[in-house]
């Protein structure tokens, strides 16, 4: 709850801050639109390489690096006096979106990732490299306007999609046994499927998102499966133009993650599943062309793996080239 007011306290602060509400019609501002942001394939996104967020919104097309830096602690252990152990997930993403035609937008990711964590007795352990690349279709059901036009009225953008999740990224099967926190991966080794959908609505520099999506995984080669997994994410934003070429947008949302059981062997793998939401805080400066972002994800109530894992904070930085 305490959680909950800082948020709510927050908002108050970022959305009374004083600036120009509009640019000047005819100016080369960037209509804003929303970060939809980061979710996790399974618990320290060992799966899909740290995103099903993909991309900055609805209304630009980009491509561009992103850093997403995430804290876990798990038990090193089946026991509930087992000791708990530090885990530390790090990806640096190329990430983009990019039209084809003019209904249909291709986002994809290639991920690189570089994990560690520590046990109660110090020693460490730590995995780098490439994780699974992503690539997703989304056909634009219903568009915004242009960048360079300025509606008074009240803009619409649906998009709905599905794509998949390569296995690009290797699978450790000994990175299962003797941890409760089997997302220590950089990859999940199987073929996975995704299907989503995003709405957005913005009126003048106001703009609410929404997300929801579907990952359906499968079988590796190790007998291994990671449980199908729901993400759902509410955003909302408000841009300050400072100048006809600078704008600055905070945002706030929340969301959540939705596990099912692992199996392996196509038996279910005790201590798996759960959920977990998340308050979100984040803010993104645009110079013409140029996007720079942060974000920082705090979790408001979580039950991952019985209680055997915690999600301690999540952060991303990124800088995107809009085109």
């Amino acid at each position: 709850m305490n959680k909950i007011i800082i948020y709510m306290l927050l908002l108050g602060g970022l959305f009374s801050a004083k600036a120009n509400d509009l640019p000047e019609v005819g100016s080369d501002c960037i209509w804003k639109n929303t970060d939809f942001e980061y979710f996790c394939d399974t618990c320290g996104c060992g799966g899909n390489g740290g995103s099903m967020g993909f991309g900055t919104g609805l209304n630009n097309n980009f491509v561009g690096l992103r850093y997403i830096g995430q804290k876990y602690r798990s038990r090193d252990g089946i026991f509930d006096n087992s000791p708990w152990i530090n885990e530390n997930f790090n990806t640096v993403q190329v990430w983009g979106k990019f039209p084809v035609g003019k209904r249909v937008l291709i986002n994809a990711l290639l991920p690189y990732h570089f994990h560690n964590r520590t046990f109660a007795d110090n020693t460490e352990q730590t995995i780098t490299g490439i994780g699974d690349a992503t690539v997703l279709a989304y056909y634009n059901v219903l568009r915004q306007t242009p960048d360079s036009i300025i509606s008074i009225k009240p803009e619409h953008a649906l998009q709905i999609g599905g794509g998949l999740k390569l296995p690009t990224g290797s699978f450790d099967a000994a990175n299962i046994e003797g941890s409760v926190n089997p997302s220590f991966q950089l990859g999940t080794g199987s073929w996975d499927y995704i299907l989503a959908a995003n709405y957005g609505i913005s009126h003048r520099n106001w703009g609410l998102s929404t997300l929801v999506n579907y990952t359906i995984k499968t079988e590796n080669s190790k007998k291994y499966q990671f449980g199908n997994q729901w993400n759902v994410a509410l955003n909302t934003y408000k841009t300050y133009y400072v100048s006809p070429s600078v704008s600055l947008t905070p945002q706030i949302g929340v969301g959540g993650e939705f596990f099912e059981e692992n199996l392996e062997f196509s038996l279910a793998v005790p201590d798996t599943g759960g959920n977990v939401y998340f308050g979100r805080l984040a803010v993104e400066l645009n110079y013409n062309r140029y996007a720079l972002g942060f974000s920082s994800m705090l979790p408001i109530s979580q039950n991952l793996n019985e209680g055997k894992v915690e999600v301690k904070n999540r952060v991303s930085l990124y800088l995107n080239i809009n085109i």
